[in-house]
């Protein structure tokens, strides 16, 4: 949808509303955001772990309903609160780790050992060491990599190593994860001469992009991989086909005309984006329903649908989501500290940077768009009301720190004090890039246990670092 600008008759503004999301207005309309803004002197960040149960439940309803063996497992990147792990431990869930800092912080939270699964290129000593010592499962990466767990394995540990075998996607073959066949062959017979030192229990694969077909071609191919694996003695009976489930941010028609109208001239600066490098914020087929599509996808030249070739050949189905397992499970709150006035638009100066929304630093950005909370509660658009454009700056010296790019439509003039509160911001966005800079601090986390009239809440129990 576009917003005639009323500052000027040249262009019109474009926008894209998050999807409703009632929950999330009740805290906005409560009143704490302001308080807690006093509190903290800064932005924050509000998590709502009850999305997150949710999220899981039904990534594994879809996964009993295909009569499939499946277990889902938390990609932490995407987040590194600790309220995520910890509802991975209540839930008995898996949780994907990439560092030993990570595996700790998983380990400390209640996540036991044989629920993790340890991806990543290249693991250190450290880590492989410590994934041996509390039986965690290893996507092993490379050849060298696989020699150093063998040797650990069997000079350091009583326990046997646990691992899968990443393949490189025949799709994507100039990626940076996985081995080819011939890499493959050798480390299957690695394996086998290892012994009881090993558990080789299958396959993964590594793939960017959220399209779902190429997920079942390649978990199918896994399948048969494991099938061979099996001839020759290994366990090989599960297969991860990681992450890459959508998260569906807006609807259909508001992304679409945003992506046939967004132009140049409706960005500070005459700022131009790609529509490719966007976040897809609309996606048809997300989260648990993207699994839904796949496990019914007959694989190219099968004649059985994904699910069926699990069941039949008893292979188990890992998988990593992150950002959807985190939808609609947090928003992000700035506090407005200063308005300048621009031609046909202003410029409203917050009080963090844009650091805490990790798109804008990756020549992209957040698209969905804020709303505006004044101290009398949330302001409310009409579609006949004027609106008042005006981008995001963040508090730093730096010439390329927007939060928002975009000359959003506000419904109301927004003023010193006012807060804007970013929907959707869990998966990924809070803090992937976040930094100290200027010594500002981080933002810190607040965790809604209990909504209602008056949301009840606490600290994450993981202290900004």
């Amino acid at each position: 949808m576009a917003v005639t600008d009323t500052a000027t008759t040249t262009t019109t503004t474009p926008t894209l509303p998050a999807h409703p999301d009632p929950d999330t207005d009740r805290i906005l309309d409560s009143g704490l955001l302001h308080e807690l803004s006093h509190a903290f002197d800064g932005p924050f960040h509000f998590l709502l772990p009850h999305r997150f149960d949710a999220n899981l439940a039904a990534f594994r309803t879809t996964l009993t309903d295909a009569g499939v063996e499946g277990r889902v497992y938390y990609a932490k990147k995407a987040n590194k609160a600790a309220v995520w792990t910890e509802r991975c431990a209540t839930h008995q869930a898996g949780v994907d780790v990439a560092s030993a800092g990570e595996l700790r912080e998983a380990l400390g939270h209640g996540v036991r050992g044989e629920n993790i699964v340890v991806t990543g290129p290249a693991k250190s000593d450290e880590l492989l060491r410590l994934a041996l010592l509390q039986g965690c499962l290893v996507a092993v990466d490379a050849l060298d990599e696989l020699d150093l767990l063998l040797t650990l394995a069997l000079t350091g540990t009583v326990r046997p190593a646990r691992l899968l075998l990443r393949r490189l996607p025949s799709v994507q073959p100039h990626s940076r994860f996985g081995m080819n066949d011939a890499e493959l062959e050798t480390a299957l017979d690695r394996c086998l001469r290892a012994g009881d030192a090993v558990r080789m229990e299958g396959f993964s694969f590594h793939l960017s992009g959220y399209a779902t077909q190429p997920r079942a071609d390649l978990a199918d191919e896994l399948i048969d991989l494991c099938l061979q694996a099996r001839l020759l003695g290994l366990q090989a009976d599960r297969i991860s086909i990681g992450g890459g489930f959508a998260v569906d941010y807006s609807a259909a028609d508001h992304w679409h005309t945003f992506l046939t109208e967004q132009q140049p001239a409706h960005f500070h600066a005459q700022k131009a984006f790609r529509a490719r490098d966007f976040y897809p914020y609309h996606s048809p087929v997300a989260g648990a329903d993207a699994l839904r599509t796949i496990l019914a996808s007959t694989p190219e030249g099968g004649r059985h649908t994904l699910a069926e070739r699990l069941r039949d050949t008893g292979t188990m189905l890992m998988l990593e989501p992150g950002r959807a397992l985190l939808a609609g499970a947090g928003s992000t709150v700035f506090r407005v500290q200063g308005v300048k006035e621009r031609a046909g638009y202003r410029i409203v100066t917050v009080d963090g940077t844009s650091l805490s929304l990790s798109e804008q630093w990756f020549n992209s950005e957040y698209l969905p768009d804020p709303q505006l909370v004044t101290p009398a509660g949330r302001v409310h658009g009409t579609p006949d009301a004027e609106v008042h454009p005006a981008c995001v700056g963040g508090a730093s010296c730096l010439e390329s720190d927007l939060v928002t790019w975009r000359k959003v439509p506000f419904p109301a003039r927004p003023r010193v004090g006012d807060l804007l509160v970013y929907p959707n911001t869990a998966g990924y966005q809070m803090d992937s890039n976040e930094s100290p800079f200027h010594d500002l601090p981080l933002p810190p986390k607040v965790v809604m246990d209990r909504l209602g009239e008056r949301p009840r809440w606490r600290l994450d129990r993981r202290p900004p670092c």
